[in-house]
């Protein structure tokens, strides 16, 4: 009982401060992309969107979520006789409607990039890391369905460790390492893994792109 409660604070503390910068970085991606002001690029860096296989998705969970609001406060204002209970729900509905759209934000003014200083792996604002061009051996096009949808999973593919980064349960590129790497994420650093694999909307292009800054790829 001691060292569970004494262990408790030291895991609520990354999670909240995680917590805490996640909901800024939405925000933050809402004004931007409403100001027209995407994310600058390095000097040759070329990006690739993935959204356009979530796009219709958060499309109508944000249609729902902009109807949710009035029929709320229609139920609310017939079921509870306390003015405050509407502002609560009001507030809750709309705050939950500019997050859905910040997200969709979030994941139009982050792309990847292909670019001089190597591949740069974005995940809407969670997500920013860079494999350098000494590190890759290959780049290929291939889409791969998988069976969970978390954006970040880590999977033994037969000797070797593959560090996925996954929209919609989907990758659509697979980027083989010259040498294990690990990589830094939010939650800390990886495992060392032998290949990445991300999705974007255009593989091909994402892979021609590549091969413009190295022969080996």
């Amino acid at each position: 009982m001691t060292d569970t409660t004494t262990r408790t604070p030291g895991r609520a503390g990354p999670l909240l401060r995680r917590a805490v910068a996640t909901e800024g970085a939405m925000w933050r991606s809402l004004y931007l992309w409403a100001r027209r002001r995407p994310s600058a690029l390095e000097p040759g860096d070329a990006p690739f969107s993935y959204l356009g296989v979530v796009k219709p998705i958060l499309g109508v969970l944000i249609g729902l979520s902009a109807v949710e609001i009035p029929i709320f406060d229609l139920i609310v204002s017939n079921v509870i006789p306390w003015r405050p209970a509407r502002w609560i729900v009001g507030v809750l509905g709309i705050w939950g409607l500019l997050w859905m759209v910040g997200l969709f934000a979030s994941m139009s003014i982050h792309p990847h990039t292909v670019g001089p200083r190597g591949i740069r792996i974005r995940l809407n604002a969670a997500i920013d890391v860079t494999v350098p061009w000494d590190d890759v051996e290959a780049v290929h096009a291939r889409y791969r369905s998988l069976p969970s949808g978390r954006s970040v999973q880590v999977e033994p593919d037969g000797d070797r460790q593959v560090l996925q980064f996954v929209v919609a349960s989907q990758t659509s590129v697979d980027i083989r390492l010259r040498r294990p790497l690990t990589l830094d994420l939010s939650k800390g650093r990886t495992e060392p893994v032998d290949e990445v694999r991300l999705y974007a909307d255009d593989p091909d292009g994402f892979v021609r792109r590549a091969r413009q800054f190295t022969t080996s790829v």
